[in-house]
């Protein structure tokens, strides 16, 4: 049984891996078309619910990611992976959203001091593979 999902996985990889590398190429174009037509700034709606959405995200990684690694569970991979991008995600829409403004310098800081570091941490647990630690 593990040889057959062995096989099954080594036939896929290469159409999963050119899926992947398609929908990123594509993905170039479509980046420059954004880049001319899009207004410099807008109106939105809902902003609060979506930086609170956000923020709740990353609350339930970093927490995610300190319970599963206190326990040595090997699921802390994928939930690093996420906490690190989200993090990364964060970082940049505070200090580019806040471009021009007076909280421009704080949320320099905040990513510089705090995001940034975090998600360099959860890449690291991510990129390990299993947990360092167990226990408590």
């Amino acid at each position: 049984m593990a040889v057959a999902t062995h096989l099954t996985r080594t036939r896929r990889t290469p159409r999963l891996a050119l899926l992947c590398t398609g929908a990123g190429l594509a993905l170039v174009p479509w980046v420059l078309v954004l880049a001319k037509t899009l207004p410099q700034s807008a109106e939105v709606s809902n902003w609060a619910t979506a930086w609170i959405g956000l923020d709740v995200l990353l609350a339930a990684g970093l927490t995610g990611t300190g319970a599963l690694l206190r326990r040595g569970d090997h699921r802390v991979v994928p939930v690093a992976a996420a906490t690190a991008a989200l993090l990364a995600v964060d970082a940049w829409f505070d200090v580019t959203t806040s471009a021009g403004t007076p909280g421009q310098g704080a949320a320099i800081l905040l990513a510089l001091g705090a995001e940034l570091p975090l998600a360099v941490v959860c890449a690291g647990v991510a990129a390990r593979g299993r947990p360092a630690v167990a226990g408590g």
